[in-house]
């Protein structure tokens, strides 16, 4: 009796993932993040569409393996916006300084920030997929009126950090403990994710 084959998605040839990976990075690079489409990339690596999902998840999955991210930014973000919305600052930092001082990731992380700040179009392409996936990711869970501009407020201290801490070193924030980092930054990026109260002027009665 012959053996029915196993069920199952194939995991396609050997190499097929570095072949994905490589033509997706030439994709994102020409036509940056929110212009490629998964179907595009499978046509350029010669694959079917579902090989992408199976080897990568996502776009956000095959954006961070195209760049080299040892970490999808976009999933990290996601684990840690449930929770008390009061401690919502403090989570995403403990995590980001916790990425970023790992000797091997953060490592890898550095590596891609040194790379995109000396190359446009890979500039252009991490900031682009930034700004989609983890910048309107906060900002849709913070909500409206004034989600968009309270994620940008956040996530533009959050980047002074990481230039400061890691690419330039710079002292004493180079040296200082995580527990240090979040007790100094802590309350000005919880205040930023904070609903803010607009002032009305006007003329005096």
């Amino acid at each position: 009796m012959n053996k029915s084959p196993g069920r199952g998605r194939r995991a396609g040839a050997p190499g097929t993932r570095e072949v994905i990976r490589d033509a997706a990075r030439a994709r994102f690079l020409a036509e940056g993040y929110q212009s490629v489409t998964l179907r595009e990339v499978a046509t350029d690596a010669g694959v079917d569409v579902a090989l992408i999902g199976y080897y990568f998840g996502s776009k956000q999955g095959l954006f961070g393996a195209a760049m080299a991210l040892p970490i999808n930014p976009s999933q990290l973000v996601a684990s840690l916006l449930d929770g008390d919305p009061g401690t919502l600052a403090e989570r995403l930092l403990r995590s980001l300084v916790s990425v970023w001082d790992s000797p091997d990731v953060g490592a890898q992380m550095q590596a891609v920030a040194i790379t995109a700040l000396g190359d446009p179009n890979m500039t252009s392409l991490v900031s682009d997929g930034i700004g989609r996936e983890v910048i309107n990711r906060i900002a849709d869970h913070l909500g409206e009126p004034d989600g968009a501009q309270r994620a940008s407020a956040f996530t533009t201290q959050i980047a002074g950090l990481i230039f400061a801490r890691y690419l330039l070193k710079l002292e004493p924030i180079a040296s200082m403990q995580a527990q240090e980092i979040v007790d100094l930054l802590c309350p000005a990026l919880q205040l930023a994710l904070e609903p803010h109260q607009r002032q009305e002027t006007g003329a005096v009665q």
